[in-house]
């Protein structure tokens, strides 16, 4: 099959946590191929449900242009480790993603397929692998999930976060690992804290306490949201909160009337895409899931994080396993599980509501991060393999 080295396809969706660094990836990739003036394209193979149509097709690089050139939706269905019906029905929608993206990969021949993981991205991969296409995957988290487990088989290269899950492979599969850390989009290198104050409708000298970020996802987090609603009163006494409730598990209502009840304290939005990067950038503290995506954004920044992982029956502990990783690095305080409580709370957000001790959290997630920009790292080895392609 002729190659077309001017055109990489990616594919991942089904959870922004599996689209956001990809995307960064995407940018990094088009400015190196701009940089040595070489054409290329990206082409994105997400979930044809969800919002992974959207959330590409708005994307923009740091230039102002579309982050990938074109969207094709695939049917997918999920993997379950359990007992279900849908493991029957889905079956088959897998096995439509896996005809559709054999014929989209087979028609435009890319140089090679990224996989960001999630479950709409194991058809594509099964596929690039029949057709001799080089595949290339990252895991995000600190254990590897279902899908990435299924994708490394077709994978020329797997890109980790971490050190420590390469050290749980085998020698064989160490071979094909290159621990680069999580992609973050380079919007988050280049901040300006201002633009968050202007997107709250404020000017900096407005604030007089500290500004607490709540994030739970782009679903949002209902364990989170309650804290906050419960706590209302001691968070907006001691911080200005930017409450981020989700567009799945938010409480409109009550977020709306809280916001009219702590006028100058509190303000609520189901989902905020282009200001995040300098909002983040504004803020004193972060209360959070443990998503890959949301720490490393948080990281890069060196911002104080409280994390609530999600655990449970319905989670494989990925986001536990994330948090306390940064927590034994001193980079983070957590609470799991029956501790994620008000009492618990308000005792570590006392803690961090001394400047000083933030600025301590700041310092170890600085030296933990040593300004490495791991979506570069993968896009420049990505580049040379594809320059390599004949």
């Amino acid at each position: 099959m002729k190659v077309n080295n001017k055109l990489v396809c990616f594919t991942g969706g089904g959870t922004g946590g599996h689209i956001y660094p990809g995307l960064a990836v995407a940018d990094e990739l088009k400015a190196i191929a701009k940089e040595n003036k070489k054409e290329l394209k990206i082409y994105w193979l997400g979930s044809s449900k969800g919002m992974d149509k959207t959330i590409i097709e708005r994307a923009l690089g740091p230039d102002g242009k579309p982050s990938a050139d074109k969207f094709f939706g695939l049917p997918s269905g999920k993997l379950r480790r359990y007992f279900s019906l849908k493991n029957f029905t889905d079956l088959f929608r897998i096995l439509a993603g896996f005809f559709k993206a054999y014929h989209i990969l087979r028609k435009y021949r890319p140089a090679l397929l990224f996989s960001k993981g999630g479950f709409v991205s194991v058809p594509p991969c099964l596929a690039a692998r029949f057709l001799k296409i080089p595949v290339y995957t990252h895991e995000c988290d600190f254990t590897l999930g279902l899908a990435n487990r299924i994708n490394f088989k077709s994978a020329h290269t797997m890109f980790l976060s971490y050190e420590e899950t390469k050290n749980r492979l085998s020698p064989a599969e160490q071979n094909r690992v290159i621990v680069t850390g999580n992609p973050v989009r380079p919007v988050f290198y280049n901040t300006n804290p201002l633009k968050g104050y202007d997107f709250l409708g404020l000017k900096k000298e407005q604030i007089h306490k500290p500004l607490l970020l709540v994030l739970g996802g782009s679903s949002g987090a209902r364990q989170i949201n309650d804290l906050v609603f419960e706590n209302i009163d001691y968070l907006c006494k001691n911080f200005l909160v930017v409450h981020q409730t989700g567009l799945v598990n938010s409480n409109e209502n009550k977020s709306e009337e809280l916001a009219k009840k702590y006028t100058d304290s509190y303000k609520a939005y189901n989902f905020i895409y282009d200001p995040m990067p300098d909002l983040l950038s504004a803020a004193d503290l972060v209360l959070s899931r443990a998503g890959a995506n949301s720490i490393w954004e948080a990281a890069v920044l060196y911002k104080p994080m409280l994390l609530i992982p999600l655990c449970g029956s319905g989670t494989r502990g990925d986001q536990v396993d994330n948090a306390k990783y940064f927590e034994e690095k001193n980079a983070a305080k957590v609470l799991i599980g029956t501790d994620a409580d008000n009492q618990h709370l308000k005792k570590e957000v006392d803690d961090l509501l001394l400047e000083e001790n933030r600025l301590k959290y700041s310092e170890n997630l600085r030296n933990l991060i040593q300004g490495q920009k791991p979506a570069y790292k993968i896009a420049d080895i990505i580049f040379k393999n594809i320059t390599s392609v004949r």
